[in-house]
């Protein structure tokens, strides 16, 4: 494979030569759908109306990796790299930013945050890399007078799973936590809201009920966390259980040629059983 002396000294192979033209190619590409004689839809679109395709492109990414699809993994990376090059095309023609800047930014963003690779850092493990990363973080939000709170940057719009589980790291960084390799003070903790939560239903105030059992769904993510369990993955991985087993129990309901109104609750928790069973 031969080498040339790139930007920076650092040498570049053919196949990365080849990789930026066919980056070039992709940009061109989006950049033609959005001129006036390109495509009307693509035209059509504004930073808010991607939004939704943002989101899709992700899940449908993460759904090829959970199902081992290696091609569709693929296909993914494709369309999901489509909405970056989208809304950076768009940006660069209202003057907002450009390509250029989204690359630099993110390549210096890399370096600047693994000094431990780049500069002369020394980290003992992965604990370490991720304290240094929020160090750096802080540091570089202060130098903008950004929001330096160990919260700042967790988006509103995530999933308020995943949002509850990154707060809760972000929280633990600088010691707000339980001891590690100890469980019981959160199993304790989730316990707790348990019972408050069942006060608030009995008394039956709709707000307090609400708030306990957010309560509760907080500290249970907690208690994954110091499991090390992720709780988007364990609760993606209880919804499909709990779809495959109803799946047998709508086929033994069909088979039985009796609608569903005609069986009691015990039936239906036969079949459930049977299913768990199988």
């Amino acid at each position: 494979m031969i080498k040339y002396s790139g930007i920076g000294g650092m040498c570049v192979t053919q196949n990365e030569t080849a990789m930026a033209e066919k980056f070039v190619k992709l940009v061109n590409v989006m950049k033609k759908l959005r001129e006036p004689d390109g495509c009307p839809w693509d035209r059509e679109q504004t930073y808010m109306s991607l939004r939704r395709y943002i989101v899709e492109e992700g899940y449908e990414l993460i759904q090829a990796i959970e199902d081992g699809n290696v091609p569709n993994m693929c296909e993914e990376c494709g369309d999901l790299m489509l909405q970056v090059v989208f809304v950076s095309c768009m940006a660069e023609e209202r003057g907002d930013f450009t390509v250029c800047e989204v690359l630099d930014g993110l390549t210096n963003k890399l370096i600047r945050r693994h000094p431990h690779v780049f500069g002369e850092v020394h980290v003992d493990n992965s604990d370490d890399v991720l304290k240094n990363w929020e160090q750096i973080k802080s540091a570089e939000r202060k130098k903008k007078e950004e929001d330096s709170s160990y919260m700042a940057g967790i988006p509103r719009g995530m999933p308020a799973l995943l949002r509850a589980y990154r707060i809760q790291e972000r929280a633990a960084k600088p010691g707000f936590d339980w001891p590690k390799g100890d469980c019981a003070p959160v199993m304790a903790k989730v316990e707790e809201e348990v019972a408050e939560l069942k006060e608030a239903a009995a008394s039956g105030n709709k707000a307090k009920i609400e708030e306990e059992l957010g309560d509760l769904l907080f500290a249970s993510v907690n208690l994954s966390r110091h499991l090390g369990a992720d709780p988007e993955i364990t609760l993606h991985r209880a919804c499909e259980k709990f779809a495959a087993r109803f799946r047998k129990v709508e086929k033994s309901v069909e088979e039985s040629g009796r609608p569903w109104k005609d069986f009691t609750l015990d039936e239906l928790e036969e079949f459930w059983q049977k299913a768990k069973n199988q």
